[in-house]
């Protein structure tokens, strides 16, 4: 799979995986198993770029005597996620092109 597609992909499956509830990183890796396979250094480099591109912001509080960081998706993170979804269809409509003429 091309490298930025695949990118743009794990970033709108993390922002889906915090779309309903704020998260943490163990969490959230937990949550897109079923889907993909995330390791915690490819996470955090996500989560980073996210927090970066203001579609997420970060929250902390402490669990079990330590600082826990929370993600919270933003209104230009759930744009991402509406985009990404229309984007698709038009992904899948050259995809079936391809295939019939294959």
């Amino acid at each position: 799979m091309d490298a930025q597609l695949k990118r743009g992909v794990l970033d709108v499956c993390v922002l889906a995986a915090i779309r309903n509830e704020d998260s943490y990183g163990y969490k959230i890796i937990k949550d897109v198993k079923p889907v993909l396979d995330l390791s915690e250094s490819t996470l955090y480099t996500i989560l980073k770029r996210l927090e970066d591109a203001k579609m997420m912001v970060v929250w902390t509080r402490e669990h079990e005597g330590r600082l826990r960081k929370y993600y919270h998706i933003t209104e230009k993170g759930i744009r991402r996620i509406e985009d990404f979804k229309n984007e698709w269809k038009e992904l899948m409509t050259i995809y079936q092109y391809i295939v019939i003429q294959s």
